[in-house]
């Protein structure tokens, strides 16, 4: 069974990664959880990356803050997608995060997201259209949603919008 794997570094990061499981739920995208560290479990990251593959995993998301080498690290391990999703946090709220998960070596890609909750729901939509790509399935459920946000937004300005006649 093809899934999503999302891998976080620590359980703090859980509130933020919630987003993305929500939109994976929403739409019925198989995925599995899991902790493990890039530094403090990296033999455990190195076991979940191989055994997920085995089992069908066809995206990784791999959320982290601070030094944030969690998705740098399961890209050194797959040929499948990796997403990054830096995380806030530390002294630089986030930006370090955010240049450690961005600033991969050549021939070793993370597409990395915005920072925090944002991130966290792109992260879910971009490990989507990977997935649209063998599932049409998938692909028309995205394009409905797509034609959902375009009407919020005209109902959304119809609620406030004064036009000059």
């Amino acid at each position: 069974m093809d899934f999503v794997a999302i891998l976080m570094g620590s359980k703090s990061d859980y509130e933020v990664m919630s987003e993305c499981i929500n939109v994976l739920k929403k739409f019925d995208v198989p995925y599995e959880v899991i902790i493990s560290s890039a530094h403090r479990s990296p033999q455990r990251t190195k076991d979940y990356v191989k055994n997920a593959e085995e089992k069908g995993a066809k995206v990784f998301i791999a959320a982290a803050g601070m030094a944030a080498h969690l998705a740098g690290a399961v890209a050194s391990m797959t040929t499948k997608p990796v997403i990054g999703v830096p995380l806030k946090g530390g002294a630089l709220d986030g930006i370090d995060a955010l240049l450690s998960t961005v600033q991969m070596p050549s021939g070793m890609p993370v597409a990395t997201v915005a920072l925090g909750k944002t991130g966290a729901i792109n992260s879910a939509y971009l490990a989507m259209q990977i997935l649209a790509l063998s599932d049409a399935e998938l692909g028309g459920k995205l394009k409905e949603d797509r034609v959902m946000k375009a009407k919020n937004v005209e109902l959304d300005s119809s609620d406030i919008e004064v036009i000059l006649g």
